[in-house]
């Protein structure tokens, strides 16, 4: 079964978790140093690959059959984001939302990086 990231709402706790049909999670962990993280519009986070100035994203790995992944996960992601793969901290692969490129075509997005995660970053928003 693929490895999927999660790094917002379908997080343990989160509200889309459910989607999940109890896909065991496989690790909380980070991506590599390779990545940007974005809230669009106060909805929900995006990460977007860099080439330089990325740093780690906090986020949980599931193992999802392929059946929750096309029938559960995906029809719940806001058109803003696409199913790619992307590297995790200890150089392996998983699939992951992104968001979909050109980044400067969606309004409102606010870079979070520095906070390190979504849910860091909700803590502190107002």
């Amino acid at each position: 079964m693929p490895l999927m990231f999660l790094n917002g709402g379908g997080m343990r706790g989160g509200p889309l978790h459910h989607l999940l049909d109890g896909a065991p999670q496989v690790a909380a962990t980070t991506t590599a140093p390779r990545y940007r993280l974005y809230s669009v519009a106060d909805r929900f986070p995006a990460l977007l690959p860099v080439a330089h100035g990325g740093a780690p994203v906090t986020g949980e790995v599931y193992d999802v059959t392929l059946d929750v992944l096309r029938d559960r996960l995906l029809p719940a992601e806001p058109p803003e984001l696409e199913l790619g793969v992307i590297e995790l901290a200890d150089g392996t692969s998983s699939l992951a939302m992104v968001l979909r490129r050109p980044p400067a075509s969606f309004p409102q997005l606010l870079d979070i990086t520095d906070h390190g995660g979504w849910a860091a970053y909700r803590r502190t928003a107002p």
